[in-house]
């Protein structure tokens, strides 16, 4: 499904990743976790070119691209087949909730609207927000923008879907509804590439589980494995601080 080699990305004198090597099968669920500052985020906005890599090749169903030769074309199929959800929602201000997950339908796939339309409207049924269709953001809670998002996401139909920290910006009432609605969308064997702090949600919901520090992969597998017999002590620093 997709294969990961040397992925390699600086800021300035700064690696923040460093010759990542990470192959995910479809349908598997992966988590990542690691302390902060550590190449988490940027591992997945380096997947769709949100952050272009300086060296390393993705292949990702039938596209490969060596990084450091990409095209806009490239990126754009990168695009394609993959979906991100923000920590910070990221959704249009001036567009309602239905609007902001046509928009992507429209503009990176070329559905016509009335299509997008009715797409929209059976997302926002399965995210529990058909009521919300024509409320505009600052009309929404945290929880129903980040559904919204993952609403967005799942319309597109890609063949990844990446969550950045996705409940990071919720009120703690919140976080509940948005991890259930992942747990929906994992249940259908969705390929699943998410970046979260919050373990108890890893362990259920993970096939493998990724432990990045440094800009580096340190140690990964199962959840039982990785979470309660941890190998290295770099990540049995880190889960007694998140415990």
């Amino acid at each position: 499904m997709i294969s990961i080699r040397g992925l390699t990305k600086r800021f300035g004198e700064t690696t923040v990743l460093d010759a990542i090597d990470l192959d995910i099968a479809a349908g598997e669920r992966v988590v990542v976790i690691g302390p902060s500052g550590t190449g988490k985020s940027t591992l997945l906005r380096c997947l769709n070119f949100l952050d272009r890599p300086d060296a390393g090749t993705i292949t990702l169903g039938d596209v490969s691209v060596d990084v450091t030769r990409a095209s806009k074309k490239d990126a754009l199929a990168l695009r394609r087949a993959t979906s991100f959800v923000f920590q910070n929602y990221a959704l249009f201000a001036n567009k309602t909730a239905k609007e902001n997950i046509m928009e992507a339908l429209v503009t990176v796939q070329g559905r016509p609207r009335a299509q997008a339309e009715q797409r929209a409207l059976d997302v926002l049924a399965e995210t529990g927000l058909a009521n919300k269709a024509d409320s505009y953001p600052a009309a929404l809670s945290g929880g129903q923008q980040q559904r919204v998002g993952i609403g967005r996401a799942m319309a597109i139909g890609a063949d990844l879907m990446m969550f950045d920290e996705p409940t990071s910006a919720l009120d703690p009432e919140w976080v509940g509804e948005v991890l259930d609605l992942m747990r929906r969308v994992a249940e259908r064997r969705q390929t699943m590439l998410i970046v979260t702090h919050e373990m108890q949600f890893a362990r259920e919901i993970a096939d493998r589980v990724v432990f990045m520090d440094g800009g580096c992969i340190v140690e990964a597998g199962p959840p039982g494995e990785v979470l309660d017999s941890p190998q290295d002590d770099r990540l049995r620093r880190f889960l007694r601080r998140v415990a």
